[in-house]
């Protein structure tokens, strides 16, 4: 729809007439509606993936501060609670200290969210669809996580008339660029 042409000033008239011509044509596609039952739990592992985000700009923060006071390196991954000992103490100023051991003290509160709601979309998974789940996992390089949002997001594989449209849906292929007849 953005690249049909309507000039600056957009109401209702202009958008509407293209989106019926694109209807009668058959060219838009029909939406998915994703069952109900799944829906809030497929909330819950986005909501995952945003809390695993903080988490990680909350690791690479300590990380950057690391470096802007020209410490050397930690040395151990950060990432495992056994390892964030005596991180903050690396610090001089008091200031930059408390920082650090905020960070550490909201990255630990994470883990343990974390633990838990993993544990709960994975007894909800197997409880909606414990075969797919299964065999997702039996696949080298998908683990518990990946399979979870494979099963959630993509839900029946059978909606999809052909592999091109599982591709496209997934956002794997990128449209090719052209201008003035040129790639």
């Amino acid at each position: 729809m953005k690249a049909i042409h309507g000039g600056k000033a957009k109401n209702d008239k202009i958008d509407s007439q293209p989106s019926a011509a694109l209807r009668r044509g058959g060219m838009l596609p029909q939406a998915y509606v994703y069952p109900a039952e799944r829906r809030a739990t497929r909330d819950l592992l986005r909501r995952r993936t945003h809390l695993m985000r903080k988490r990680a700009e909350l690791l690479a923060h300590v990380q950057h501060t690391n470096r802007q006071d020209h410490l050397p390196e930690i040395g151990k991954k950060i990432a495992y609670k056994a390892n964030r000992e005596g991180v903050a103490e690396r610090f001089e100023e008091g200031s930059v200290q408390q920082t650090i051991e905020v960070d550490l003290a909201l990255i630990t509160y994470d883990d343990e969210l974390l633990k838990d709601l993993d544990l709960f979309i994975l007894k909800t998974a197997k409880h909606h669809d414990a075969n797919t789940l299964y065999r997702l996992q039996t696949v080298p390089g998908i683990g518990k996580i990946l399979s979870l949002v494979l099963l959630y997001e993509i839900h029946r594989i059978d909606r999809f008339a052909r592999v091109q449209d599982l591709a496209s849906y997934c956002r794997l292929v990128k449209c090719s660029k052209e201008s003035g007849g040129k790639r």
